[in-house]
């Protein structure tokens, strides 16, 4: 039996980053992204809209660069997987869960409406990628409005030695 275990998001962050690190020194990056899904009501005739609210788990160099670059209100596509977390309530005992995603991908898509700060006009499929394993531009040149980066499975593992000059931006 095949799976497959895969989420595609376009929508506006909903709060500044949140930056952590673990102990062994991972960067950890959380965001909230506001997806709308507009439709028109045949009943009535008139426009609806429903907004989703999802959780974004971002890691290592991506979760650094997400941190840099990105702020409340910034349109951006995200690839990646769905992940549940459990846990026992401290105060009740009882389980809780929360169902998340974790970025394998994500494309930064400019400022809403086009503004300032890019293309507000971009296609997700449109913008050149950038792998976390490709030679890395100069640290002064900031990266293209449409910038898509590249991750894997999960947080890499934790022997990685990453030397300043390879890490891209």
């Amino acid at each position: 039996m095949a799976n497959l275990n895969k989420v595609l998001l376009m929508g506006n962050l909903t709060r500044d980053v949140e930056m952590r690190y673990t102990p062994s020194g991972m960067a950890l990056a959380r965001i909230g992204l506001a997806v709308n899904r507009k439709w028109r009501d045949t009943k009535t005739n008139e426009m609806r809209e429903e907004v989703t609210f999802v959780d974004i788990e971002v890691w290592d160099k991506m979760a650094e660069t997400v941190n840099q670059y990105l702020s409340k209100g910034k349109a951006v596509y995200i690839e990646g997987r769905l992940k549940l977390d459990t846990w026992d309530d401290k105060a009740t005992g009882a389980k809780r869960s929360k169902m998340k995603v974790v970025a394998e991908n994500i494309q930064f898509l400019g400022a809403p409406g086009g503004g300032p700060g890019g293309g507000g006009q971009s296609s997700p499929g449109g913008a050149p990628r950038a792998q976390g394993n490709r030679p890395a531009p100069s640290r002064q040149a900031p990266p293209a409005p449409d910038h898509e980066m590249g991750g894997n499975d999960g947080p890499p593992p934790e022997d990685l030695d990453i030397q300043e000059e390879s890490v891209p931006f």
